[in-house]
Formats: structure tokens, sequence, C-alpha cells
């Protein structure tokens, strides 16, 4: 606080935005006390970092680079959690359990553990049935209550609160309310309501610090997801699962920066990308669009830390082929965690990890994105959802002026906003220079038009909800991981067959009520409008010339 007024001291620096020397001072003390601080200060550095629309970008990348040194709880305090959940000796549950963490964050740490298979037919007898059953060294095969296959691992992941977690939250909270009221003092940053947006990052905290909330996000991606092939979400065992415990199935899979680091090698001594490249990018966009568009339940935390690569051969999940095991009683296993194996062991040279994974293609296989930690989520409201949705049409339409005037209306507080009129002429600015330079890339860069939009926002204080800066927020990241992936990957090419998809979701329900949508209200709703025009563009890109694209353009986008 007393070093406050070296924000506004020293000259400006070109290379930082512009800021001032004792600005960028000030953020470099800021974000040092902050990581000293303790595991909720750095929550919240992380979570002020990815407000770019509210916080000088130079002030997000450094506090993004924080990471939690929490040191681990004694595991006499685990055994004291997981001996009260289960009620005995825990050798009677366990046949192994690891007493080093596998990792410890700010709110938890996680244990791997294999729970004994009679536990878990014990605990779990009402979810299926139970003659008959296959108990192998990873799994308990059984049969669901309709008779569907079911393969219960064993081995899972146990995440356990830290203890007097809760107080040390709730005490840091009440010191943050105060600074946020005392900082409202200041004129300059009046409009961005520190005290209401402390008590939104409070909301945020206290929900990770009830496991079942996790769990519960966990169950329900599970179910969103359960069908495919290409995503994996971590099964909870909710008959386990108290509010200091989680435990859920232990996924074994190649961390997301091993694919990163191996794209960037090859760019650079190849000149090429690796096998599974395109692919996982496309997975990884693909699944966060359909999270968006057609769920509206988001994981709020996917950066590559939370995302895992498997690999799965498709023979193995061949309805015919499952039909027959079904009738045979003999069931294709899936070796995909052999294929894992094979990656890890290999895992820093370059050249190896190469020609497994050439290998892995030639023997058929293919990749599968694991998601874990799923403890934030993000659910937009109708406002929150139609201002997404207009947003993302104005940009594909390329009206950017649409798109500031929207943002404008409809932001928190629009009459605290300076120069509503620059902001939409700025807006229009951008997006035009993104029509101009479409035909040209090949493909939308998404991501950086979002960071610039981001940081007119903050200049022209566009209050917005936090849950729809955290899917912008959201798609920036996804898109740049991507595109270490992927250079030509195309957000909006993307989204068409996630918009497809909703087009026909509930028996084409939605789609019907489109249509009710027209002939009530004269126009139809923004989803088939931000479909149609996909369509359009996707079609005329194809198929014009880079004049005729731009001149399509123009007669596609003129407003009345």
């Amino acid at each position: 606080m007393l070093a406050v007024p070296l924000l506004i001291l020293g000259p400006r620096v070109r290379e930082e935005e512009n800021e001032r020397c004792g600005a960028l001072w000030w953020f470099d003390l800021l974000a040092a006390q902050m990581e000293r601080a303790g595991p909720t200060f750095i929550k919240l550095a992380q979570w002020i970092a990815s407000r770019t629309d509210l916080f000088p970008r130079a002030l997000c990348i450094r506090l993004s680079k924080l990471h939690s040194h929490v040191d681990p709880h004694p595991f006499s305090y685990t055994k004291q959690v997981l001996t009260k959940a289960f009620g005995r000796d825990l050798q009677e549950v366990f046949s192994e359990l690891q007493e080093t963490p596998l990792g410890v964050g700010a709110i938890a740490q996680v244990y791997k553990a294999k729970i004994r298979p009679d536990i878990i037919l014990r605990y779990m007898r009402d979810q299926f049935i139970v003659q008959n059953n296959v108990v192998t060294s990873d799994c308990v095969q059984t049969l669901d209550l309709n008779g569907e296959p079911v393969n219960i691992h064993t081995t899972v992941a146990i995440k356990v609160l830290h203890p007097k977690a809760r107080q040390i939250v709730d005490r840091d909270l009440r010191i943050l309310d105060f600074l946020a009221s005392a900082l409202t003092m200041i004129p300059t940053i009046h409009w961005i309501s520190l005290p209401e947006e402390v008590k939104v990052f409070g909301e945020m905290m206290r929900d990770q610090l009830d496991l079942r909330v996790e769990a519960r996000n966990l169950q329900r991606f599970n179910e969103q997801f359960g069908d495919s092939n290409q995503v994996k979400f971590p099964h909870p065992v909710l008959a386990f699962t108290t509010k200091d415990m989680l435990i859920e199935e232990f996924e074994n899979g190649i961390p997301l920066n091993v694919f990163l680091e191996q794209a960037a090698y090859e760019r650079k001594h190849a000149e090429t990308h690796a096998v599974y490249d395109r692919k996982i990018a496309n997975i990884g966009l693909k699944t966060f669009l359909h999270m968006l568009i057609i769920h509206n339940f988001v994981h709020a935390d996917l950066h590559p830390g939370n995302i895992m690569v498997k690999f799965y051969k498709p023979s193995a999940h061949n309805p015919i082929q499952r039909a027959w095991s079904k009738i045979s009683g003999h069931y294709t296993e899936d070796d995909g965690d052999i294929a894992v194996e094979r990656i890890l062991a290999v895992r820093g040279d370059h050249e190896e990890v190469h020609r497994e994974l050439d290998a892995l293609n030639d023997e058929g296989y293919s990749p599968r994105l694991v998601f874990i930690d799923a403890g934030l989520v993000n659910e937009l409201n109708d406002v929150d959802r139609m201002n997404f949705l207009d947003l993302f049409q104005a940009i594909a339409e390329f009206d950017g002026y649409k798109a500031g005037e929207l943002m404008v209306e409809r932001c928190r507080t629009p009459e605290l906003v300076i120069e509503p009129e620059v902001f939409a002429l700025r807006m229009q600015n951008l997006i035009l220079g993104l029509k101009e330079n479409t035909f040209k890339l090949g493909a939308v860069k998404i991501g950086n038009l979002l960071h610039s939009a981001m940081n007119m926002v903050r200049m022209h204080h566009v209050k917005l909800e936090g849950d729809f800066v955290n899917v912008v927020v959201s798609i920036m990241l996804l898109e740049g991981i991507g595109r270490q992936l992927d250079p030509d990957l195309d957000l909006f090419k993307s989204a068409l067959p996630v918009l497809r998809d909703y087009t026909i979701k509930d028996r084409g329900k939605a789609a019907i009520e489109g249509v009710k949508d027209v002939q009530a209200h004269g126009s139809a709703p923004h989803w088939i409008k931000v479909w149609v025009f996909l369509e359009l563009r996707n079609w005329l890109f194809r198929n014009t010339r880079e004049e005729e694209w731009l001149q399509m353009c123009d007669i596609l986008c003129f407003n009345n």
C-alpha cells in the first residue's frame, strides 16, 4: 500500500504496453509479496492474472507465473481423514497407499492408492449386479443395473484437503475484503468494484473447499462426454467422497507439455509437426466448444497441467466388436496404458519420442484427452450466453462496431464507461483488420483478437461479468495451446460441427424452438444466425479468390 505512488513515477516502457517504470517495479513487488502471503493470495494472484479486462497485462503476466510453494501436510493427518471417512482400519480398505503425495496444491494434496475389490463391491453394491464379478489386479469387471459391462478401476487418486484450510481461507478473505474497501476510495479504480470482485473470488475459493463439488462436476462431465472415445474425465467414487476427501479413478496419462515440447522441437529441427499434433489440438478445441455451446458447463481451469494424453485403439471400441464381446463373454481389453508407458519411458529424448509416436500411429492408436482438476466450472447465465454469441457472431460477420456497442450496453456499469463511441470504433478497426488478413492467414487468430479486445475493455472501463471473461480467457488459452500443435487451427471452422450437433440435439428440439422464435419475433435465435453465417463463410472461403471473399463479406455483413 505504501508503495502505490510508484505507479505514476518513471518514464513509460513501450515494450511493456507503455506502462511506467515505477508501475512495473510495483507489479514485481506485489507479485513477490503475494507469493510470500500464502495459498489464498497465490490463488488470488492466479485469478487476477486471468482478468485482463480489469488489470494491466504487465501485471497479469507477472502474477500468472506464481506457483504455490506449500509444504505437504503430514501423512498422519491424511490417515486420520481416511479412517474417519471409512470407519475402519486403512489396511482393510487399501491394498496399497503411497505415503508421499503425487502433488501438493494450495488447498489440498493428492495421493495414489489401490482399493481392495471387496470394499468397492460392498460400498457400491446398489449400483451394480454383483454376481459373477471378475476381479483382476487393476479393476473389478461387473455389470451395471442395465446389464452393461463396467470396469471399476481399483487404482485411485485421493485428494485430501489441508488441515485448517477453511479457517485460513476465511481469515485471508476478511483481509482481502478490508483491503478492497480501502482501495475503492481511489477514484481511478472505483469502476472495478473491488469489494464485489473479492466476493466473487471468495465464492470461488469456498467451492474448492468442498471436494464434493468437484466430485459432482466430474460426474456431470462424465455424463456429458461418456459416449466419447476421444475425451475422458476421471470417474469420481461418490460413495467414498466427503467434504474433506475426494476419491477418483487414477488416470495414467502423458502430460500435454510433453507434446508441446515435442511440437516446438519438430518445428525447429524438422520444420514439421508430430503425427498426433493436429488431432490433439482439434480434440481439445472441439471439446471446449461442446462444453460451451451444447452443455453450457465449462471447465474453468484448462491450462496444460490439467490436460493429459492417453491412447486407445478404435477397434476395441467398435460397436460390433462390443456386441460380440457381450454375447461371448470375452471382452477386448484396450491396452492404451501400455502405449502411455512407452512414451513416458523415452520422455526427454525427442528423437525417441518421435519414433514411438510414429510406431503407435502405425499400430492403429488414436489420442484421447484426459481433463483433471474440475473443481472450478463456468456456467453462463442467459444474458452472458447471449452476450457471448452476439460477440461471436459480430466477429464472424466482421461487425466490430456492433460488438462494441453491445458490450457497452450490456456491461455491469454502462454509465462508467469512458468514451463508449471511441470504444465501438476501436472494436470496428480491430475487426476490419481481421477481415483484411483472414484470407491470407487461412485461419482467424481469435486469441490475438480477444486479447486486444480485453485491453480495450480495461482502457474504457467496460465492466464485464466474471464468467463471461473466464470463457474469453479460456478461449485465448486453449487457442494458444492449440496453435502450438497446429498453427492452422481455426476456431470458427472447429465450431461448425459443434453447431451442427447443436441443431439436432434432442431430436431437433432446438431447431424447432428456433423456428418458433422466428415466427414470434421475426428473427432467428443467435446460435442459428451464427451457424448459418459460418456455413456461408466456410463455403465462400473454399470457393472464392481473395478479392471476391472481401466483396462477399461486405455484402453479407451489410447493416441497414
